[in-house]
């Protein structure tokens, strides 16, 4: 059933869509300018993306087998199945009246994106709660089979790998348009080069690692590995020890037992500075970027250990994968919203050149679209081969993205396993996942 987790996962992302859309509209009630390129992003989004292809696959594939499996949903089936039809024209619809706005016809323009947006909503929810349940119930395993082969077709030139990026890259456009603090500016372009090719031998080995803040010890005897190239997720409560964890990694916490080893030498008793020098750069728990200094003064002090001559080329890196901070590099970083800090952050550590990356919760505080921005920002990182240890409270997106896991309870791992076995894992499940 691969083709209802991508379903669900296409209906997240129109649902977010259609929540921002809904909030930027509330801006523009309220006096805000109209944003008229976030909104042609938008429609150009869901214009291509849902009425071209993911109404069309659900028509073709999963709808007309349930038809031929129950007629129990028929009723329900013909009114999505009109609304897919309607979609094109309440897309010219909206388009119209955005034109019309222009001429200071707000008002009807937002009240015309309600109807649309709610009505979007609605499909989604019938979909989820009625449609999805009884096609696991009522499809046999070859009507899944001819399913699940349909939408992971990449070769098919309208679902297939180019379509699929032509929309990604729509939905980065959407977030990066979107105004403050709704907006994050990030996009899937710029690379920055590593020193380390991506294999499989351990790069980073932590064995009975113990900290303490004064009297309270709050790292209890913790193992860990990472191995190069890999995405390890850690996870746990508030206060479960995994931003003492990061910080012990990177030197800033002392640590009162255990060993570190990075690329096969002892780092235990080496200062924080050394560290980084050695490849190990953190985005610290709450951004923690320097207020009063502008953007780009941020990023510099990221690459303070790193030659003067490659900066300039890892700055232009840094603004071509968030093109945000690049329009308002001489602005104070405290200018930023949340999320625009959070990737400030990011593009900190990675002025760094590190061969591993510490992200201490990415995507605490953030809206959901920009939560989304942020784990987009992380796939990146993670396809170009980047070592990276994710401390998240957002169990289920981190765990999702990882190669690997470890949960922390009360400064211990009590359990650790690949992001999959993890998700899977009725323990991890109750307890992080809400399941």
């Amino acid at each position: 059933m691969q083709a209802i987790q991508i379903i669900q996962e296409e209906h997240g992302k129109i649902w977010r869509v259609a929540t921002t859309m809904n909030l930027v509209a509330d801006e523009v009630d309220q006096g805000a300018a109209l944003p008229r390129e976030f909104f042609q992003a938008a429609f150009n989004y869901l214009e291509g993306f849902v009425d071209q292809c993911h109404h069309p696959k659900e028509d073709q594939y999963l709808f007309r087998l349930l038809r031929l499996r129950t007629d129990q949903a028929d009723t329900v089936l013909q009114a999505l199945e009109g609304e897919h039809r309607f979609g094109p024209g309440n897309m010219r619809e909206l388009r119209k009246q955005l034109a019309a706005a222009q001429n200071g016809h707000c008002g009807e323009f937002t009240e015309t994106l309600r109807r649309y947006t709610e009505g979007l909503k609605t499909h989604l929810q019938t979909e989820e709660r009625e449609i999805l349940p009884l096609a696991r119930r009522t499809l046999t395993s070859t009507d899944w089979e001819a399913i699940n082969s349909a939408f992971l077709d990449n070769q098919d030139p309208v679902f297939g790998t180019q379509a699929k990026e032509a929309y990604r890259e729509l939905y980065h456009r959407i977030a990066a348009l979107a105004p403050e603090p709704i907006g994050l500016g990030a996009i899937s372009a710029g690379a920055l080069k590593q020193g380390a090719v991506p294999g499989g031998e351990t790069l980073l080995k932590v064995s009975a690692l113990e900290s303490c803040y004064g009297r309270i010890q709050a790292l209890k005897g913790v193992d860990l590995e990472v191995r190069r190239g890999e995405t390890v997720a850690l996870v746990g409560a508030n206060g479960a020890g995994k931003t003492t964890l990061l910080r012990t990694i990177s030197g800033v916490q002392p640590m009162s037992a255990g060993s570190v080893f990075f690329d096969s030498t002892d780092i235990s008793r080496l200062r924080s500075d050394k560290r980084m020098r050695a490849g190990i750069c953190q985005s610290p728990e709450g951004r923690l970027v320097f207020g009063p200094l502008t953007i780009e003064d941020n990023l510099r002090l990221g690459a303070y250990t790193q030659p003067k001559q490659q900066v300039a080329e890892d700055l232009e890196a840094v603004y071509a994968m968030f093109p945000v901070l690049k329009e308002k590099c001489r602005l104070p970083a405290g200018t930023l919203s949340g999320g625009q800090q959070q990737m400030l952050a990011i593009g900190r550590a990675l002025m760094g050149r590190p061969q591993l990356l510490l992200l201490d919760e990415p995507s605490m505080g953030l809206a959901p679209l920009l939560v989304e921005e942020v784990f987009n920002v992380i796939k990146t990182l993670k396809a170009r081969g980047m070592s990276i240890i994710l401390a998240e409270q957002n169990a289920f997106a981190a765990l999702a993205i990882a190669d690997r896991g470890y949960v922390m309870e009360t400064g211990r791992i009590t359990l650790s396993g690949t992001g999959q076995a993890l998700i899977n894992d009725e323990q991890v499940r109750s307890a992080y996942l809400g399941m």
